[in-house]
């Protein structure tokens, strides 16, 4: 029971975090050129294209910051588990526990990395 109640509980927080991200880059598609010509479908096109960068950005971005915050909630809360149950192991479990926190926050990293490319060079 209390494992359902955690999932539902990450689900919400989850889905919480992307609506946040959604509203965040709603403002970018709002935005009209005001005093623009209405013959350049161009100028058009790429104003669109600016308002998906940011919704793809704040999507992209607000997944891989949600994701890498439970994946190190659940690595704090069973590496402490772990150092409980054995404390003589403490220094193997906080070892593999900081490597796990590295590949985790290099995930992150990288997904912020896709972000600046999205929005600067595509």
């Amino acid at each position: 029971m209390k494992t359902l109640y955690r999932h539902k509980k990450v689900l919400y927080t989850l889905l919480l975090a992307v609506l946040l991200m959604l509203c965040i880059g709603m403002p970018a598609l709002a935005a009209e050129g005001e005093g623009a010509p209405a013959d350049e479908p161009a100028q058009a096109a790429q104003d669109n294209s600016i308002g998906s960068k940011a919704i793809a950005a704040a999507i992209a971005v607000g997944l891989a910051a949600a994701g890498g915050a439970v994946g190190m909630g659940i690595a704090t809360a069973k590496s402490a588990e772990g150092i409980s149950r054995q404390p003589e192991a403490e220094g193997k479990i906080r070892t593999a526990f900081m490597l796990g926190l590295v590949f985790i926050e290099t995930a992150i990293i990288y997904a912020l990395l896709v972000v600046i490319l999205i929005i600067f060079v595509l």
